[in-house]
């Protein structure tokens, strides 16, 4: 079985963990500076005085005069979710996140352990804390899982039988799908809202209409399963644990003394012996800001390094683009190479290490854009009349 833990408005919960008063009065999550101005997720009073995620905040405004606006807080997000998922991982499950706020797992390696499937949800629910409010689905697709934790209340676990699959989807809401915003106004312009509306339809008039993309969302909602590959929960590497951080004890603006401050951090964090002289693969520096809030940005390196040198110019153009006076800078290691150096070679490369260097070229690709970035196609009915039948897309192991 697939189980889905869900946190909704894990960004806002986040940037609220330095204000716990706010949850209390209408508040909502203020949009990205340089973005549309639409809010993010929204509080309980909030919501209950008429504001919606998602408004422009014009609109929001209007309808809740007394509404606090939260800025963005990047760095909490990262550190507070990597929280839960190392909880998580602590008590034995496997996680694959797909964003803050929503992680994925197997329940069959920790059944026996726990007694069962719904033990099992107990003690995830229990390991992520009641106040974060998250709520839990199993099934046996991770759509269903999905479609179950977004039901489910605050602490609770929804569990969907395979036999039960199809009459729990089809009263759900379109928003469940992997659609494009357009594509939700369309539909619901020719009178489907839900998702066994969608199933009624021919797939090919979906298809036809909507493009592979609207019969991908077809198929979920149908109950169409798919192969092994695309089913399975593959969990995350194990995260770096080196940060170095530094505290300024009046707001910086000056981009020399932030340059300063970044090379400061840089040397203490080569200089560290939990290294171990391995390069790094990925890269993250953040900051504090004054009045609240936090910028962030991860870089992933065209090649795996620990010189100074190539570290210093892959990240320190990245403090142009801080937002505001900084309080504290902090850099990160996201993720290492899994070697601790090259071997130069007198002639081309031939045979395995030609492809050592493909899967390290293939592993960079995939720490840039996530899992399921790198994948193959493998055949599957070369007999099929529909291109898109013949073969799958699944994600590969590197």
């Amino acid at each position: 079985m697939v189980a889905c833990l869900l946190i909704p408005g894990f960004a806002l919960r986040a940037a609220l963990r330095a204000r716990p008063g706010l949850a209390l009065v209408p508040a909502a999550l203020a949009p990205d500076p340089g973005r549309e101005a639409r809010i993010g997720p929204v509080t309980s009073a909030a919501e209950a005085a008429g504001v919606q995620a998602g408004m422009r905040m014009g609109e929001a405004l209007a309808t809740c005069p007394a509404l606090v606006l939260v800025a963005q807080d990047p760095a909490a997000v990262e550190q507070e979710w990597e929280g839960v998922l190392r909880r998580l991982e602590g008590a034995g499950f496997s996680v694959e996140s797909a964003e803050p706020g929503r992680v994925t797992f197997e329940t069959g390696g920790v059944e026996r352990l726990y007694g069962g499937v719904e033990a099992a949800l107990a003690k995830a629910l229990a390991s992520v804390g009641s106040a974060w409010d998250p709520r839990a689905g199993v099934g046996e697709r991770r759509f269903v899982a999905l479609a179950a934790a977004s039901v489910a209340r605050p602490g609770q676990a929804v569990i969907v039988e395979g036999k039960e699959e199809q009459g729990f989807l089809e009263p759900l809401p379109l928003s469940l799908l992997p659609l494009a915003s357009n594509r939700y106004a369309e539909l619901e312009g020719l009178g489907v809202r839900r998702l066994g509306e969608l199933t009624s339809l021919p797939g090919g008039a979906v298809e036809e209409r909507l493009g592979p993309e609207g019969k991908r969302a077809w198929s979920l909602a149908g109950g169409e399963r798919h192969s092994a590959h695309q089913s399975r929960v593959r969990g995350r590497s194990p995260a770096a644990e080196l940060v170095e951080a530094l505290s300024f004890p009046e707001a910086v603006a000056n981009e020399l003394t932030l340059r300063r401050a970044f090379g400061a951090l840089l040397d203490r964090l080569l200089a560290r012996p939990e290294r171990a002289g391995r390069p790094l693969r990925k890269v993250a520096v953040s900051a504090r800001l004054v009045g609240g809030g936090s910028w962030r940005r991860a870089t992933t390196l065209r090649e795996a390094t620990a010189d100074r040198g190539r570290l210093r110019a892959a990240l320190g153009p990245k403090l142009l683009e801080v937002t505001a006076p900084v309080t504290e800078l902090r850099l990160e290691v996201v993720e290492f190479a899994d070697h601790v150096g090259h071997q130069l070679a007198l002639v081309p490369p031939e045979g395995e290490e030609m492809d050592a260097r493909l899967r390290e070229g293939l592993r960079q690709v995939r720490a840039s854009t996530g899992t399921g970035s790198v994948c193959a196609v493998v055949e599957v009915a070369p007999w099929s009349r529909i291109p898109e039948a013949r073969a799958l897309v699944v994600p590969l192991d590197v």
